[in-house]
């Protein structure tokens, strides 16, 4: 008796869609790839639209559904180097309908961002937390991202943005099956 359920949880166990390998860790990232690049836009947005330390929620949809949220605190003064200190919520987060991203509101993703040299300086920065998945792939994967790149000024010329195509971003997505290694430009 004892050997048959065994045998019966061990199929049960092996027919979910749990991250089971390094190659489901590489499709878990890959849902969340989208979401790094907004996450980092968004905090740009809160940057040039802050009129205090506090950064207002800044908020994209999925491409298939849910949202991505990001607020916190910038540097305030008149230097030309700037800190970022923001946290990053999804909720039933989605670019790819495949898989949906959901964030635990009491530890939420931290997302620093660092801007030297305004507005022709650099920025780098990194991205830690853990998001819950369901859909294709279920359970949780945990990001440690680091980033750095380049910032240019505006269209308008009073904001600091990305320069396109400089933004290199390193780091690992791990579940407890695998660890997929990140390294990407932007």
């Amino acid at each position: 008796m004892f050997r048959a359920s065994l045998v019966l949880l061990l199929i049960l166990s092996a027919c979910g869609n749990g991250v089971s390998s390094t190659a489901d860790a590489q499709k878990a990232y890959l849902g969340l790839d989208p979401s790094v690049d907004k996450a980092i836009t968004l905090g740009f947005a809160g940057f040039n639209s802050a009129s205090s330390a506090n950064i207002a929620p800044q908020t994209a949809d999925g491409g298939v559904s849910g949202a991505l949220t990001v607020n916190g605190q910038v540097d305030q003064g008149v230097s030309a180097n700037k800190g970022m200190r923001l946290n990053e919520a999804l909720s039933i987060y989605s670019d790819d309908g495949k898989v949906t991203y959901n964030t635990d509101a009491v530890a939420l993703p931290a997302l620093t961002i660092n801007l030297k040299n305004i507005p022709t300086g650099t920025l780098d920065g990194s991205l830690n937390g853990s998001f819950l998945m369901s859909g294709g792939l279920s359970g949780q994967v945990s990001l440690t991202l680091n980033f750095a790149g380049q910032i240019e000024p505006g269209a308008d010329g009073g904001t600091v943005v990305r320069k396109p195509g400089t933004t290199h971003i390193t780091g690992t997505a791990t579940s407890p099956a695998g660890t997929y290694n990140v390294d990407v430009t932007r």
